[in-house]
């Protein structure tokens, strides 16, 4: 069967759909590419935040689900997002940009061999930039073209998830033996594992702590991370090898924008199969993307009550013109 290609999205869980817009528009320069609601509650925007063209392995999204919580941070999750720049230097200038823009972050450090920078918004969430210097394996996306970033210096897609996780030989075992990665590096209580071709968008890293308390889901927290496949025959594959693994699963879903598959690995960890298209350019232009309520055909029909639900977020950006911003 063909495995799994490396990383396809993470949707997270922001307690404000609006300052989330601002942060990753104007602080890290991404491009919302689709401003819909989540399938499942239409009460709750869905919004999606890749490359130049939403390409798969580029995009983070994000639930602001009414009158959630704030979560907290722990063992048992999906604990950091990391996103792929172009180079060592290209982190330097993210330092000075989050000094300017008072964004908290932890300084450049080494990790399994590759420079990073941690950093954090405003609801607490855990991210992390890292360098593409040495990179080989899944190619990089476009940055956006039209953003404040220099493309020298911009993001251009996701890299390692990170795991905590208590159980690390049950999960070890799941990574190897269903999901097909292979453990390549540990530091200390970290291990690295890589699927595919390998490389930093095709990485996922795995920390094993018994000391945290459980983590709590909630606003600041990741709510799943999804793995590209490349069809939906290459789908149906993995729905089969689940469920012959015993996993409890969603079976197939159609998003409109790709096709999933949701399974519960372990406590608070829900990972998806997502397959690399139809992609998000078939229902807007490319100029106006992101900017207009987009909803896939079966919901196109509540358009009117979903309108009444979700606050209008002013999103356009086409009649702007953003000064690429060099620190």
């Amino acid at each position: 069967m063909k495995g799994i290609k490396g990383m396809h999205h993470v949707t997270a869980i922001t307690s404000s759909a609006e300052r989330n817009y601002e942060f990753f528009t104007y602080v890290l320069g991404m491009r919302l590419v689709k401003k819909t609601v989540n399938q499942d509650d239409i009460r709750t925007y869905h919004l999606f935040f890749a490359d130049d063209k939403g390409n798969p392995g580029t995009d983070i999204t994000f639930f602001d689900f009414p009158g959630i919580p704030q979560g907290k941070h722990g063992t048992n999750e999906i604990s950091k997002t990391a996103f792929r720049v172009p180079s060592d230097e290209a982190l330097e200038y993210w330092v000075k940009r989050f000094d300017r823009l008072k964004v908290e972050h932890g300084g450049i450090k080494e990790e399994f061999g590759v420079k990073t920078l941690s950093f954090t918004d405003f609801d607490n969430q855990q991210y992390q930039l890292v360098s593409d210097e040495k990179n080989e394996g899944v190619a990089p996306g476009t940055p956006w073209q039209d953003g404040p970033i220099p493309p020298e210096y911009a993001i251009v897609g996701l890299g390692p998830i990170h795991v905590t996780i208590a159980n690390f030989d049950y999960f070890k075992e799941v990574m190897e033996k269903i999901l097909q990665f292979k453990e390549i590096d540990q530091e200390g209580d970290s291990h690295l594992f890589e699927v595919g071709e390998g490389g930093n968008g095709a990485r996922v890293v795995v920390e094993f702590n018994t000391i945290m308390p459980n983590a709590q889901q909630g606003y600041g927290t990741v709510h799943h991370s999804a793995f590209r496949v490349e069809d939906r025959s290459v789908l149906e594959e993995w729905i089969k090898r689940m469920d012959d693994f015993g996993f409890r699963t969603s079976g197939y879903v159609n998003r409109f924008y790709f096709e999933s598959l949701y399974v519960p690995i372990a406590p608070q960890i829900l990972f998806e199969f997502a397959t690399d298209g139809p992609g998000f350019m078939g229902d807007e232009p490319y100029e106006t993307l992101g900017e207009n309520l987009a909803l896939p055909p079966m919901l196109e029909p509540q358009r009117k009550e979903i309108e009444q639900f979700v606050r209008p977020i002013d999103t356009v950006r086409s009649t702007k013109v953003f000064e690429k911003e060099y620190e």
